[in-house]
């Protein structure tokens, strides 16, 4: 089993990741706010997220993941009053579609999945404990907030001092630069035609920032050993979950905290004015695969900020391609007996190096190359009719953890056959619907679907 490292960015070093107190490593994810489609950027993280949670699964240590849906907040609540929809029916298409596109990644699901809108009580009994320190207030409009000169150490997250601010000065909205911090609202009153509930703190709905305190201490305890999220999110989100958690338990509130870098467009920041905003269903609708997808998104380390553009996507289809073949080769035989000694110690290298690399802070790119190296020494000896029986046993041994890692596959991918449209492939879930839904269904995905005449699943790449 390898000790895995991971950079925290709490304490700014590369430290060992581990449970404590615990046989199962107990980490936190910040899940999706279900307030439109999930864009790449937004899959990278999830993507990443699930390595490190394969690989900690792969290296014999379980998990107690939970991942928060936040079904609450000033977009949902502002988007579903312009719908003129209650926040649970706009909410749930979204969060349905969430799921469907995890699926479609091979993201594996969580543990756990804890919604804002049922915790609701765990975090009124957050704030109450807060008031009763003095380090929550109430305002005259009914809503309350946490006076941040109350944890001196507000900023240790993002490394920011945050010294100078004026006490009592406030920010009543959930997104905000830092240098805008104030203390920041932790429950808002309620406001005409708003969601709200009736609670002992009076009428109103939670700050967005309480709900994944709340949600994390009440399935992980007050501390717990990991914390992940996109970088987007470390500040104000997770220093003010850092300052509630910690104001009121005395105790550290995550042990370890790990950010994934933004994701480019072809060299610019994601945005809708830019025309380079892409969902994950903007992409199939394209014709791309979802493996292709999860193998780019994932092809640069989680530190190192990532720049997708479609020629590195047609260049991951062509990997996974190759990688495929190069199972397929391995798996059809007709090599003669024995072990090619060179090539054991070329699948030797390539699983020590492929596991070696992600436990060093999770280094995608060289355990990629790990493997790589292996498919050419391999296909080269295959060739020259030197590979072995015994070596292509080892080799498949070697495949078959890369396939756990979900390196591979396409999730319950299936393939249409349709007449002079050839293959092309998509997932199980309804697609028809999913199409529908993202506004992209075409008179030629319909006629695929009318045409529609058998599936195929991929047994061997689900990496499940």
């Amino acid at each position: 089993m390898a000790t895995i490292e991971l950079f925290n960015t709490l304490s700014g070093k590369i430290e060992a990741l581990a449970p404590v107190g615990a046989p199962a490593l107990r980490m936190y994810c910040c899940g999706p706010t279900v307030y439109d489609y999930g864009h790449i950027g937004n899959f990278r993280t999830f993507l990443q997220v699930d390595v490190l949670r394969r690989f900690v699964r792969q290296q014999g240590i379980e998990t107690k993941h939970v991942m928060n849906v936040t079904d609450v907040d000033d977009k949902i609540i502002r988007n579903a009053a312009a719908a003129g929809v209650p926040i649970a029916e706009y909410t749930a298409k979204y969060e349905r579609a969430f799921f469907e596109d995890l699926d479609a990644l091979g993201i594996q699901q969580s543990e756990l999945v804890a919604h804002a809108t049922s915790c609701i009580p765990d975090m009124v009994a957050l704030i109450e404990k807060l008031a009763a320190r003095d380090i929550a207030y109430q305002t005259e409009d009914g809503s309350w907030y946490f006076r941040i000169t109350r944890f001196p150490e507000y900023g240790k997250l993002s490394k920011k001092d945050f010294e100078g601010i004026e006490d009592g000065a406030r920010v009543d909205v959930d997104e905000y630069e830092k240098d805008a911090a104030r203390d920041f609202a932790l429950w808002k009153a309620v406001k005409p035609g708003e969601q709200h509930w009736e609670t002992s703190l009076g009428s109103g709905r939670p700050g967005w920032h309480i709900e994944c305190s709340a949600m994390a201490t009440k399935f992980l305890g007050d501390s717990f050993d990991l914390h992940a999220g996109g970088e987007d999110l470390m500040f104000p989100h997770h220093e003010n979950e850092i300052a509630q958690s910690e104001s009121a338990s005395g105790k550290t509130f995550a042990r370890h905290w790990m950010h994934v870098r933004f994701l480019l467009v072809e060299g610019k920041k994601m945005s809708k004015s830019e025309g380079n905003f892409y969902t994950l269903r903007d992409l199939l609708l394209k014709g791309y695969r979802a493996s292709a997808i999860r193998f780019l998104l994932i092809s640069v380390p989680y530190r190192h900020q990532m720049n997708f553009t479609f020629e590195s996507l047609a260049e991951s289809t062509n990997a996974i391609d190759r990688l495929r073949t190069f199972h397929q080769r391995m798996l059809k035989g007709g090599f003669a007996e024995g072990l090619n000694e060179e090539i054991a110690a070329a699948t030797a290298k390539a699983e020590q190096g492929y596991t070696a690399s992600l436990a060093n802070d999770l280094n995608t790119a060289e355990a990629r190359a790990a493997i790589f190296e292996l498919v050419r020494a391999a296909n080269a000896a295959a060739d020259a009719g030197t590979l072995r029986t015994a070596n292509v046993a080892e080799i498949l041994r070697v495949l078959e953890g890369v396939y756990e890692m979900g390196d591979l596959t396409d999730a319950d991918e299936i393939f249409l056959t349709s007449s002079g449209l050839g293959v092309a492939p998509v997932t199980t879930f309804d697609f028809r619907r999913y199409a529908v839904e993202a506004g992209s269904v075409t008179a030629v995905i319909a006629q695929a679907f009318a045409a529609l005449t058998r599936v195929d699943r991929i047994s061997e790449f689900t990496g499940h």
